[in-house]
């Protein structure tokens, strides 16, 4: 997003910048210069220095940039125009060895452009041509001077007959204006404006603005603290990651008013929870989890959420489910089942209601394909009215009480609780359950509060069997815990896929 915003914004900037100048035009008008050798061999000065072609043409430019002819030229077009502005609208420059010199003007005119550029190069070539008509005239004065100290014999031999063959050439050349600069091409008005150059500035002003934002990109990446994928929840928990739940539609609908049905997953977001299951089971042979409480560091992450369906999950495989919410400031779980206001833990905690009064049963709306029906989740909600110390009750020897009667009488206790690092009501929690997830909402959770998460747990002696992915968009299958990504059903002891583990225990 901060690539194309930066790519948008700086290419939309300069093109905004380059519409809003005033446009300009340039009109180029071209001089030839002939050898300057040759004008001193026909002058009868031949033996003069030969300037080299880079020189010889620095000195050509030199001269059309005197600059007398820019003031003549101001006076003789008028407009307003000063030798300085003439001067200023000027840029001169060879164009290779040939002798020829361009005389570029550039004006918000087109029609002054050229007009000054026209001007500039008739105004060099009669400059050029009055002082060639000069030059030829003061050879022509030194060579009549020559002939008049001859002597009649010294004019009538081969010295004198060469001198006034030269004399008669230079009258003809200062008669005639012999002229060692002409002008090669006359400006036209040019039809598009040669500045600004938008089109040009606007693709140059794109890329500048990509480049900028892959700068900031990767600034933000590196200063960016949130947990991106889940091999860093990994990383910071140092435990195995259970599963990845997908970022889905499905999960964040809120529930539809008067619906009394739990509403069943599609079948890609229902498989996430049920391989959630699978690992659970399989990472935990030996230990029987009646009671497992799913935590996180910080609100937002999705425990609720995570809790409810790993609940149902467990509750469609035919396993009797109790979903306690322990969550005694801030409950979210009725409003997600969109639960009449009534008695919940928090009364059974204080003693108003006995523990099977408050716990609602739903009807789980059975999943297509699903064979069995009839099937129902169990719900503990934190209740209606809120106690002023929901730490000391769930600290409280009856909450002891509560998840004693609650492991007797259920196959699986999935428990949902305040986040961990906003309050310390759950901490007391820990110790008490079979078993502790963690859940990270990728994109979303803080690095730094997961790793300050992890010091504290380390040390709390808690059961805890690794981590779930909440939120992610990258797609991919659901990891089995080192088994390097695969998405495979696990099989059991007996042979029956993952997705039929966790029926009720014998006995229970």
């Amino acid at each position: 997003m901060w690539i194309l915003l930066c790519l948008v914004v700086v290419a939309g900037a300069t093109y905004g910048y380059s519409k809003q100048k005033t446009k300009k035009y340039t009109a180029t008008a071209t001089l030839a210069f002939g050898s300057n050798q040759l004008d001193q061999q026909i002058a009868g000065l031949a033996g003069g220095s030969t300037l080299d072609p880079l020189a010889q043409e620095a000195s050509d430019v030199e001269v059309v940039k005197f600059s007398g002819v820019a003031a003549k030229v101001a006076s003789l077009l008028g407009h307003g125009l000063t030798a300085e502005t003439v001067s200023a609208s000027l840029d001169v420059k060879g164009q290779g060895e040939g002798g020829i010199v361009g005389v570029e003007v550039t004006s918000p005119s087109p029609n002054l452009a050229a007009a000054i550029a026209n001007a500039y190069v008739s105004q060099v070539f009669d400059d050029r041509q009055s002082v060639n008509r000069h030059y030829f005239k003061s050879a022509l004065t030194i060579v009549n001077k020559q002939l008049a100290g001859l002597t009649p014999a010294q004019r009538f031999g081969s010295d004198g007959l060469d001198l006034e063959d030269r004399a008669h050439t230079l009258a003809l050349l200062a008669e005639l204006g012999y002229n060692n600069v002409g002008v090669a091409q006359e400006a036209s008005i040019p039809f598009a404006a040669s500045s600004p150059k938008t089109k040009t500035n606007t693709i140059l002003g794109g890329v500048l603005g990509l480049l900028l934002g892959i700068a900031i990109a990767f600034l933000l990446e590196f200063l960016d603290r949130r947990v991106r994928d889940a091999e860093d929840l990994e990383m910071i928990y140092r435990l195995p990651l259970l599963g990845v739940v997908p970022k889905s539609v499905a999960l964040s609908r809120p529930s539809r008013p008067g619906e009394s049905k739990l509403v069943a997953l599609p079948p890609a977001d229902a498989e996430a929870f049920s391989l959630i299951r699978a690992h659970l089971r399989f990472l935990n042979v030996d230990r029987d989890v009646r009671t497992l409480l799913i935590a996180s560091p910080a609100p937002g992450d999705g425990k609720t959420t995570i809790a409810r369906y790993l609940a149902e999950a467990a509750a469609r495989l035919g396993s009797n489910v109790l979903l306690m919410e322990t969550d005694l400031r801030h409950p979210t779980l009725a409003k997600q089942l969109d639960l009449q206001p009534g008695r919940g833990l928090a009364d059974v905690l204080i003693g108003t209601t006995r523990m099977n009064e408050a716990v609602h049963s739903f009807q789980l709306r059975a999943s297509t394909g699903e064979g069995a029906s009839g099937r129902a989740l169990n719900v503990l909600s934190a209740g209606t009215v809120l106690p002023p110390n929901p730490g000391e009750l769930l600290e409280s020897s009856a909450m002891d009480t509560v998840l004693g009667q609650a492991r007797f009488a259920y196959d699986l206790v999935v428990i949902d609780t305040p986040p961990l690092m906003a309050v310390s009501d759950a901490f007391t929690l820990l110790t008490k359950v079979d078993g502790v997830v963690i859940v990270g909402r990728l994109g979303h959770s803080r690095r730094d509060v997961a790793e300050q998460l992890h010091e504290v747990l380390a040390s709390s002696g808690a059961p805890l069997l690794g981590v779930i992915a909440n939120e992610s968009t990258s797609g991919g299958p659901i990891p089995y815990p080192g088994d390097g990504g695969s998405s495979q059903a696990v099989p059991s002891d007996n042979g029956v896929s993952s997705s039929e583990e966790f029926a009720p225990t014998a006995g229970a």
